[in-house]
């Protein structure tokens, strides 16, 4: 299992770190990031809504699918028309309204969609709600990181890839060498106090790491900022183990180990990235404020 995860791990990473160049050489932002992220979402979309089936919570598969790829639109859209345009980048004001829209949409989509199936009461609700939820959860936080490669470039969306991944591996290997005291026998069973603070040591050298190769691209004040990308490290690492912990509940709740068994000894593409799903906020809130950049 240990060398099927290396082995998957060593493609994935090839595989998005070419899709990260090959989009900041492309003439037009998110040439290469829209499209792996559609079938990303696609992905892991279907992979969510088989565990909300497993609790007899039926999704429009269209609306999820749709609104989830929609939202990833909404971010992208504005930029392209902009820089068709050649006018200034979007703000994030712009990119927030964009994407609030488009939620709205799904909103919409969702209750009209429960609205033409509905023939009797006790579904429709569970319906509505589980739609609603599956694109906000994964469309909505995903829209997260379509953001921090738009309006910060793709040194804002490398540095939460290396943050959140190095404190997921800090927490494997520590967990695996010395864990010894579970925090959630039976939520996480894998999961472990010692695991947690080598994910939160390795989520911290991340952002160091983020400083002395991300920071001078970011235009950041070298003389003070190292400590504000260790803070930036540590913030997305606690923010990496929640997110992984939300999943582990959705799937414990279904009573399956991971979300699919296609990428050996790493599950499916939602157990990729549920730890970059609620950490992409944390990154976006970090970047907006100024904390690892004047």
């Amino acid at each position: 299992m240990l060398l099927w995860r290396i082995v998957s791990s060593a493609i994935l990473i090839a595989i998005l770190a070419a899709a990260c160049w090959l989009d900041h050489l492309a003439p037009t932002p998110g040439l290469f990031f829209f499209p792996l992220g559609c079938v990303l979402v696609v992905l892991a979309s279907a992979e969510l809504m088989q565990l909300l089936k497993a609790r007899d919570l039926r999704t429009l598969a269209g609306v999820v699918y749709g609104g989830n790829v929609l939202l990833l639109a909404g971010s992208w859209f504005p930029v392209l028309w902009h820089h068709l345009q050649q006018t200034l980048r979007p703000t994030a004001t712009s990119l927030g309204v964009s994407t609030l829209a488009c939620l709205v949409i799904c909103l919409s989509a969702a209750f009209f969609g429960v609205m033409c199936r509905f023939q009797k009461p006790g579904h429709a609700l569970n319906t509505l709600a589980a739609t609603v939820f599956a694109v906000v959860y994964l469309g909505l936080t995903f829209s997260f990181l379509a953001q921090l490669r738009f309006l910060w470039g793709m040194k804002a969306l490398v540095s939460l890839i290396l943050v959140v991944k190095l404190g997921d591996s800090g927490a494997y290997a520590i967990g695996r060498l010395v864990g010894r005291h579970k925090i959630t026998p039976v939520l996480s069973p894998g999961k472990t106090w010692e695991g947690t603070i080598g994910a939160l040591v390795f989520a911290g050298l991340g952002g160091w790491l983020s400083f002395l190769w991300i920071a001078p691209a970011a235009n950041s004040d070298l003389s003070c900022a190292c400590g504000r990308w260790i803070l930036y490290g540590v913030l997305l690492g606690l923010a990496g183990i929640f997110g992984d912990l939300a999943e582990s509940l959705l799937k414990r709740d279904a009573a399956v180990k991971d979300s699919s068994t296609w990428l050996p000894g790493l599950g499916g593409v939602l157990d990729i990235l549920d730890s970059l799903l609620l950490a992409a906020p944390v990154a976006w809130f970090c970047w907006i404020v100024g904390l690892v950049q004047q």
